[in-house]
Order: C-alpha cells, then structure tokens, then sequence
C-alpha cells in the first residue's frame, strides 16, 4: 500500500536541519533530497514518484518520537529516512515497531542492535574504530585520550576503543565526557586535561555543536595537531567547512566515503551535488551515505511493489548498488551493510588525504562476535 494518495510512493524525511547535530543532519537531508529528485526526474519507481513528507526535530528527541508517529500514523506514510543520533534512532524505535514502519538509518552508530523495522547503511564500530586504533598505535604511538559527548554512542564506542587499544599494547592516559551541547567551558577543561596528559593522539566521540566548539578551542590552544590530532568517526567535510579547514588540518577521520575517492560514481555525485546545491558545498559520510540509502530503497521498491515493511525490508536486503564510495551489498543475518573502511588526513583546503582503505568491504558485526582484536587491520589494506 503506497499511503493515502496512490497515485505517489509518501515516505517520511525526519533530519534535524537545526538544533545541535543541524550540520550533520542538513547533509543527510540534502543527500536524501537529491536522491529524490534524481529518481523521480528518471521516472519515479513502478512509474509513481517518491513523495516526501519532511519535518525537522531540531535535535529534540521528544519531537523525533512525535514526528514519527505522525508520518506513520497521520500522514500516510510506511517508510521513513531519518535520524542521526542514536538517542534519536532510540527514540522512534518503538514507534516505528508499533506501526509496522520501515526506518532506513543512514548514520554511524554503536551497534549492539537489531529491528525488523529498520535498515542499517552507516559503519558499525568493526568498519572503522578497528582500523583507526591501529593506525593511531602505528604513526602516533602508545598513549590515547578518550573524550566524547554524554550519550550511549560515545560511550560504547570509546569502551570499544579501549579495549582495542590495550589489547594491543597501548594505554588510555584520560577519559572524559561533555552535555551534548556544552559550552566552551567545558571544552576548555576537556583541553587541559589534554595537555596535562600529554598523549599521542585523541580519540574523540564529541559530535554536533560541541565538536565545532571543541576543534576550535584545540586550534587556539596550540598543541601540535600534525604530532598529537584528534581522530575520529564523525569530523568530515561539511562540518570542517562550518570549523574552518584551516582550523581542522591534521586531525584524523575514519570512515568509508571520502569527497576525495576516485571514481566515476563519485564524481558525478559530487557534480550534481553542486549543481543542486550551489558550488563549494562539499559532499560528505554524511550526505553520500543517505543518498546512497534512497537509491536502494528504490531498486528495493521496484523489486516488491509494496511499502509494506516485511516485503519491501526483505526485497532491500537483496540489492546491491555501485555507490560514490563504491559497492555496497546488505548482509541478510544483521541487516546492516558491507562497507569498505578508510583513513584520511584532513588538508588545510578542506578534503582529506586518503591514506588507507581496505583492500575490499568488510562485513558489518555490529556484535562484534566475530572480528579480532588481535588483527593489524592496516595489513588488510593498502594506501589510497
């Protein structure tokens, strides 16, 4: 069943476009627009185009969780693109379970998590936080510092980061956490105790606002960025834009799209990501991944016929796509996708060096069941 008006495929877009993680959430709200668009101009799916219902949270997870029901509910639709967070993730989950919806979540996230009702397509911690562990052992050295925002993804992604870390010899010389929207002050404490550690490098989980303050603070603060930077899963393209690339030089991302990738299905979503949004705005994890989720769920949906979430969800796990950031395939057993990690130096122009990726995908273990800790997964791949 399509929703009320049959005549159109009514899905739900619920991204923050304001609000602490606006940056973040803009860029997936963007990259599921163009993908619209670009399936409706060729045709719509089955001949029906996609019509989108959109709300913007503002970063309130009581209003995620409203939102939600309304689409499901109210406004005809079965399927939604939306959230970032994982508290936002969270709090519409067993909405969209109650309502038999589909949420297609296009975001990073800490794993430990399974739904019918959803389809994961960001990296679950073994497609990024292992490789970066060994490469902040290998060319920064032993000693970590861990900081992050106060919610479950930071805090279950840098235990993760811990263990890989002292399982292989290093140490974690300080931990501390920050309110998701914390003001300088606190990042100011973060930086000092910083200082007074004095480690190799810092992994840090502080996402939203809170990171544009804490990237700045740790510019003006004067420590070496190219001999200590701050890694992380979350620092790209567009939020270095917002920063200030020369502010941002140095620092470390994990993640499987780089604006930087070679390739023709990258360059033609960069060129049309410009030509829709206006020259200089860069394409990112963020914008490339929640594009790449549209389209399919539009090959899943012209394979099933049906919003219905047990057909349309079990059709999804069958598609494969030849994305900006190249071949994604599902794994039918987690529902989440095979993505192929990478590493890359933020320039002072704003892109990364590439310096990483792995020689093929790697399958999603959100459990962490099966991957090793003891692995050098830098010998899994090879530089870009």
């Amino acid at each position: 069943m399509a929703g009320k008006d049959e005549a159109t495929w009514r899905v739900g877009v619920l991204f923050s476009r304001s609000g602490v993680s606006g940056i973040t959430e803009t860029e997936h709200f963007l990259g599921t627009a163009l993908a619209i668009e670009e399936i409706n101009t060729a045709g719509g799916v089955l001949g029906r185009p996609i019509e989108p219902i959109c709300y913007d949270p503002a970063g309130d997870n009581d209003a995620y969780r409203s939102y939600g029901r309304r689409m499901l509910a109210e406004d005809g639709a079965e399927v939604i693109f939306g959230c970032s967070l994982s508290a936002s993730r969270k709090s519409v989950l067993s909405t969209v379970e109650r309502h038999n919806g589909l949420l297609w979540y296009p975001s990073i996230y800490e794993g430990f998590e399974y739904s019918e009702n959803i389809i994961y397509t960001g990296a679950t911690l073994n497609q990024n936080v292992f490789a970066l562990a060994d490469y902040l052992l290998q060319e920064h050295g032993p000693r970590i510092f861990l900081i992050g925002s106060d919610y479950i993804y930071p805090r279950e992604s840098n235990r993760v980061m811990r263990d890989l870390i002292e399982a292989k010899g290093g140490s974690i010389v300080g931990e501390r956490y920050a309110p998701l929207d914390a003001d300088d002050a606190a990042h100011a404490a973060m930086i000092a105790e910083i200082r007074h550690a004095a480690p190799d490098a810092v992994f840090s989980t502080v996402v939203g606002r809170g990171a544009e303050r804490l990237y700045r603070a740790y510019a003006a603060s004067g420590i070496d960025r190219a001999r200590c930077p701050i890694a992380s899963l979350t620092l790209a393209e567009g939020q270095i834009r917002a920063i200030g690339p020369e502010l941002c030089s140095s620092h470390v991302l994990a993640a499987s799209y780089f604006a930087a990738l070679a390739g023709e299905e990258n360059r033609r979503f960069r060129a049309a990501f410009e030509a829709r949004f206006g020259p200089g705005r860069p394409t990112s994890m963020w914008s490339e991944t929640a594009y790449a989720q549209v389209h399919l769920f539009a090959r899943a949906l012209a394979e099933a016929g049906t919003l219905d979430a047990g057909r349309l969800g079990a059709a999804a796990l069958r598609q494969r796509l030849a994305a900006p950031e190249g071949e994604l395939a599902f794994d039918s057993d987690t529902r989440h996708i095979w993505l192929t990690p990478g590493i890359g130096i933020a320039r002072p122009d704003g892109q990364f060096d590439v310096v990483w990726r792995a020689r093929r995908p790697v399958r999603p273990d959100p459990y962490l069941a099966w991957s090793r800790f003891e692995t050098n997964w830098l010998d899994e791949g090879m530089a870009a």
